[in-house]
């Protein structure tokens, strides 16, 4: 099958969108298929990377005669379908959209972020603007989580289904040297708690803080505990400020790192915290679920397609819930090894690449009509 992926951001940018969409056309071509991308993101000459960049302030990914380019891309390319990867806003990604349907061509596109009231309102009034309700569209959400606002704009006249971010699981599962026999605790003595993300605002960065502080107060100071913060962004500066001032040394802030440095880290965790209500999936939780990691997250997040209160971590719906858990998984070395284990003998099958690219070719089919 020949594909087009059509994305305001890919890489070289880091982001999550840009390293899923990156995984999926590597997945995709590994699958015999022939796989292309229009981006509207600047970088190097990539194979099969159309780049429709224009010269805007901060590099933003957009173009504004970006549906002319998309089309004379679509044209040359003889593509059976196009699939769109959207946030909650991209310009781009919907010019994708419309280009795709004057060409005629089959249109898959995957919302990635969390609907929220204005997006909602957004994407009613585009309706209002231009039917897109009846262009044809298979939608696909990354959880169930974000697919419920989704349904609740489109209608029952625009499929909505649901296709995990995928993840190469068995690469993230821990080595036999970094597995712990039960009931030995922390290597060191100390529970070590990570989180990682980017320091952003939407993410609540602030309130991570206040988070680690709470549980801190209502553990017994017998139990050593220390803290690890990955990730960059425009919160980072509060955040330091916010350690200094409530003499927080136990809490680090190293910075950006690599997915092997993400391996190693989770390695030696014993929970891993996602505490933003608003998460449309979790990437990086589920990494820390595959590690073998016991993982603590809001019921109304993503994170809850892969974790079940008990079984790979801790849910809770509100802040309060969330200190009583990591709290809980504090004090209680025996279901935290519980955790862990189960963590390290089952697979989520449903995020792993096979998974995902099924459920992809089954949208695929779905919008070019064919039967299932």
């Amino acid at each position: 099958m020949r594909i087009l992926h059509v994305s305001d951001c890919y890489l070289p940018r880091l982001g999550g969108i840009e390293v899923q969409v990156a995984d999926l056309v590597r997945a995709q071509r590994e699958a015999g298929h022939t796989v292309e991308v229009a981006t509207a993101t600047p970088g190097e000459r990539l194979p099969g990377v159309h780049r429709v960049v224009a010269n805007l302030p901060f590099d933003l990914p957009v173009h504004p005669r970006g549906t002319a380019h998309l089309l004379r891309i679509m044209a040359s390319g003889r593509f059976d379908v196009v699939h769109v990867h959207t946030g909650a806003v991209s310009p781009f990604a919907w010019m994708g959209v419309r280009a795709a349907v004057r060409s005629g061509l089959p249109v898959v596109a995957t919302v990635h972020s969390m609907w929220d009231p204005v997006t909602r309102g957004v994407y009613r009034a585009l309706q209002a603007a231009f039917a897109w309700r009846r262009w044809g569209l298979v939608l696909t959400a990354v959880s169930e989580a974000a697919a419920r606002p989704i349904r609740a704009v489109a209608g029952p006249r625009v499929p909505v289904q649901v296709v995990s971010n995928g993840l190469d699981v068995t690469s993230w599962r821990p080595g036999p040297d970094a597995v712990r026999d039960a009931g030995d605790g922390p290597a060191d003595g100390v529970v070590h708690v990570v989180a990682v993300g980017r320091l952003a605002p939407r993410k609540q960065p602030l309130r991570l803080l206040k988070l680690l502080e709470t549980v801190r107060n209502r553990v017994p100071r017998d139990i050593a505990m220390r803290a690890t913060i990955v990730g960059d962004g425009p919160a980072r500066g509060r955040m330091e400020r916010y350690l200094r001032t409530r003499r927080m040394g136990w809490v680090s802030l190293p910075g950006r790192y690599s997915r092997e440095q993400i391996k190693d880290l989770l390695a030696g965790a014993d929970v891993f915290v996602a505490p933003a209500p608003r998460e449309s999936f979790g990437l990086a939780a589920l990494e820390a679920r595959a590690a073998g990691v016991p993982v603590v997250a809001r019921a109304q997040s993503g994170v809850a397609d892969f974790v079940r209160p008990g079984k790979e971590g801790l849910l809770g719906r509100t802040f309060d819930d969330l200190v009583a858990s990591v709290a809980r998984l504090a004090r209680d070395s025996a279901l935290r090894q519980s955790i862990a284990e189960h963590n390290r003998e089952t697979e989520p099958v449903r995020c792993s690449w096979p998974a995902v690219l099924e459920g992809f070719a089954h949208c695929y089919e779905l919008a070019r009509g064919v039967p299932g």
